[in-house]
């Protein structure tokens, strides 16, 4: 398994901007991990299982997947569903990072097995805050599942 800084961040998030954003909070945060920007859960899960456009590309198991929820197609909700059940993907770290606050999503998130759900801050301040949190606990803090991909 590669150092957790060589592994990658999957961010799953369909909106450009928003994609953007939070590659360059983690710029200025100096995360060091490659960033596989999926634009949608279909992307996400095609990147996660090496299949479609992605089928025979070896990557390395990602150290984490930031999830936003409402995406057209198969939303967040499915995906992080899909990850869940696999048995080759489960034990991937899922944080949901959405701007939804709503507490039925929420519960909903965290009963398919998210492992945090943060609202995603709507200036570029606070985003940088939470990308720095981010990175002081999955990437320097907790101690991340190895396996295979």
């Amino acid at each position: 398994m590669p150092p957790l800084s060589a592994r990658t961040i999957v961010m799953v998030e369909d909106n450009e901007d928003d994609y953007e954003a939070m590659e360059r909070c983690f710029q200025l945060a100096n995360v060091r991990n490659p960033i596989q920007w999926c634009k949608n859960g279909k992307d996400a899960l095609d990147y996660l299982r090496s299949q479609g456009a992605y089928a025979g590309a070896p990557f390395p198991a990602p150290a984490l997947v930031l999830l936003d929820l409402n995406m057209p197609g198969l939303d967040g909700r499915k995906t992080l569903d899909q990850i869940k059940r696999d048995p080759n993907l489960r034990r991937i770290p899922v944080v949901v990072l959405t701007t939804s606050a709503d507490e039925g999503d929420v519960e909903q998130c965290y009963e398919l097995g998210a492992a945090s759900y943060i609202q995603k801050p709507i200036d570029f301040e606070g985003l940088q805050r939470t990308v720095n949190r981010i990175k002081d606990y999955w990437l320097a803090t907790a101690l991340l599942p190895t396996y295979a991909r």
